[in-house]
């Protein structure tokens, strides 16, 4: 049997679905656009066939990563990394944990006629610059450059300190000046810490792939614990010693520190990066991708109505605690080195104490968290419970032994709240992206950095014009906002996570047996897709005989 056209016959061999294919022509513009339509058809297909194996094959190395890498990393440089991730936080949010302590002082001592808005504008600059310029620091760290920025980190911040004990003449009272503390703590600090801040996460992010969550975490805890060491040093050298001269002896705390950091703060070399071929365009600064992914909108939302409400609360906790007669302000007159005469009581800088204290167990405690339930859902639930003791238990808190409670269990949910968005946004990104992290992370902190700067001056004047019970409430609602734009944003993620499994399991259906991936213990390669073949024009006038 054969088949026959007028001009032109195939044999079976040569046969091909009239589906799939036109029909066979006999002039030579006719084969011409057959030929042209089987080979897009074919580029069609193979760009296909492409995806689907480019998609299996990175379904695969994360299934393969998970399975066969240890939990924790056998390489030191991991630990030394750990470290130099701590040391890192203790230099850059360490110091806006600490302001509350300066604020105290400014407001009592060096700064006594200024406002009290001037006064809190001064950490919330701080705030702000280490915030704002966060996207191209996260940039910066993608493209390979944490060295440069780790140097420039430990080198701007330590001579912010150190310029900051000139700022105060002796150290009397209303010695201050205003406009100098602002360059000097405000402006140079807040961008030294700039240049640290995301890094502090992203080295550690980098090297522990199974507790990401908790290597952040642990590194987060260094601003907990320099939320101790910076006040505690202050305080007790205040009293003996004038201003100026506790700042310098603390700046070797700084400098110290910060030298560290930078020999231990070492990425995974394995990490990849992300090197522009130029820094002049505007994609290479903003990855609008990220504003496609809706679990990072509203997660960065959530972040923003965190800070219009966290701050206010530390930065205003031991005003409140003496105007409810709770504790006491330390009597130190300024720069004389002698202490005046104490009241009675518990100071109020303990309770501050308490708290930065008890958020090192929180940050490490939800870290760990995280790794288990999700750091999204695990920062919702802590975000939400701080909601209920700040509408609760501080607006009930009217004497020491109410306070208390409130200080150690706010201040141990406040570490999982301030610590997790780091850990949260590594988890909106595949294992394949994690080279955009410093980026993402960067961009987020971006954002919110206009809502760090207004956060504590609003609440400094809602304090000051209308008293503490609407200071407390708004820091409740900001919260629970907070809290409900978390929701939204770890339901986003969960559907993206089906999605991205979905799509694995599609791509690599013929890498699995019975619908496991390793169940066999062997690899069946998916099957090219098959064509038929190209149809070859005969001479005219030829017929092939019966086959």
């Amino acid at each position: 049997m054969s088949v026959t056209f007028p001009s032109v016959a195939i044999s079976p061999a040569q046969s091909f679905d009239n589906t799939t294919l036109p029909a066979p022509a006999t002039t030579p513009k006719a084969w011409s656009k057959t030929n042209k339509i089987w080979h897009t058809r074919k580029k069609t297909e193979d760009s296909t066939s492409r995806t689907i194996s480019r998609r299996s094959s990175q379904t695969l190395i994360e299934t393969l990563d998970n399975d066969l890498s240890p939990p924790w990393p056998r390489d030191w440089r991991a630990y030394r990394a750990l470290l130099g991730g701590f040391l890192l936080m203790f230099n850059s949010w360490g110091l806006v944990n600490a302001f509350g302590t300066f604020q105290s002082f400014y407001r009592t001592h060096l700064l006594m006629t200024t406002d009290t808005k001037l006064i809190t504008l001064l950490g919330a600059t701080q705030c702000f610059f280490t915030l704002i310029v966060s996207f191209a620091m996260g940039r910066l760290l993608d493209a390979g450059l944490h060295r440069y920025l780790a140097a420039a980190g430990a080198s701007i911040t330590t001579l912010g300190m150190f310029m900051l004990s000139l700022t105060a003449g002796k150290g009397g009272i209303n010695q201050g000046n205003y406009i100098q503390i602002w360059l000097t703590q405000g402006l140079c600090i807040g961008l030294g810490m700039a240049c640290v801040f995301v890094y502090s996460s992203q080295v550690v992010a980098c090297w522990f792939p199974k507790r990401r969550s908790l290597a952040i975490g642990i590194s987060a805890s260094g601003a907990s614990i320099a939320g101790l060491v910076y006040p505690l040093s202050l305080k007790f050298l205040l009293p003996t010693h004038s201003f100026p001269t506790a700042v310098r002896l603390v700046s070797i705390i700084t400098a110290f520190t910060s030298l560290l950091s930078f020999f231990c703060a070492v990425p995974n070399p394995a990490h990849p990066t992300r090197k522009p071929a130029t820094y002049r365009a505007l994609s290479v600064w903003l990855d609008t991708s990220a504003f496609r992914n809706r679990a990072y909108v509203f997660f960065t939302a959530s972040v923003c109505l965190i800070f219009l409400g966290f701050y206010p609360l530390f930065f205003n906790l031991e005003d409140w605690a003496q105007d409810r007669h709770i504790g006491h302000k330390e009597d130190v007159t300024g720069g004389t080195g002698v202490s005046g005469q104490a009241s009675q009581g518990l100071r109020t800088f303990w309770l501050l104490a308490i708290m930065n204290a008890c958020s090192f167990t929180g940050r490490i405690s939800a870290a760990w968290l995280g790794d288990r339930f999700g750091a999204i859902l695990v920062h919702a639930s802590a975000t939400s419970i701080a909601c209920a003791l700040v509408l609760v238990l501080w607006v009930l808190a009217s004497s020491l032994a109410s306070a208390l409670p409130f200080c150690v269990l706010f201040g141990a949910v406040s570490g999982a709240v301030i610590a997790l968005p780091p850990a949260c946004v590594a988890s909106l990104l595949p294992r394949h992206e994690m080279h955009r992290l410093g980026q993402w992370t960067g961009m987020m902190y971006t954002i919110v950095a206009p809502f760090a700067l207004v956060g504590p001056v609003v609440g400094g004047a809602i304090a000051e014009r209308y008293g503490y019970l609407p200071l407390q409430i708004y820091c409740g609602c900001c919260f629970a906002a907070a809290a409900s734009c978390m929701g939204v944003s770890a339901w986003f993620a969960a559907k993206q996570l089906r999605e991205r499994q979905g799509r694995g399991r599609s791509g690599s259906a013929g890498i699995r047996e019975k619908g496991s991936a390793f169940s066999s213990g062997t690899i069946t390669p998916v099957p090219p897709p098959q064509l038929p073949p190209m149809p070859v024009p005969l001479p005219v006038g030829v017929r092939v005989a019966e086959v």
